[in-house]
């Protein structure tokens, strides 16, 4: 499914980050991705805020990611971009495949609906 074979990385062992078999960069011991922890950096959360939402990786893993990020940041966004573009690809092919569009639109009525009930719930 994931193919990031291109791009490969050797982290010192300083640095809480391993790389799968498939090009995949993992924090050490989770299943959280670099290009999360890097995405909502990007989008102005800061260590708390990112641990907030992954209480699995410690606030000072997040700082040393970050500034292993700043520190590789040619060879980091490279990668990123290999990301984005197989993100892209399997959209693309998912997008393509019969049935996607009324499934797509079926997944966007109930989640209107959950929405709407958990409102609902919150009121009473």
């Amino acid at each position: 499914m994931r193919d990031m074979e291109e791009k490969r990385f050797n982290f010192p062992h300083t640095v809480p980050l391993v790389q799968l078999e498939n090009g995949a960069v993992r924090v050490r011991n989770s299943r959280v991705t670099l290009e999360t922890i890097l995405h909502r950096m990007q989008m102005g959360e800061t260590a708390e805020e990112i641990n907030d939402g992954f209480p699995t990786v410690s606030v000072s893993t997040i700082k040393e990611i970050i500034a292993w990020y700043f520190d590789n940041k040619t060879d980091a966004d490279e990668y990123l971009q290999e990301v984005e573009e197989l993100l892209r690809r399997l959209r693309q092919e998912a997008e393509s495949q019969p049935g996607y569009k009324e499934r797509h639109e079926e997944f966007l009525r109930r989640k209107a609906e959950f929405l709407r009930r958990k409102a609902e719930l919150s009121r009473t």
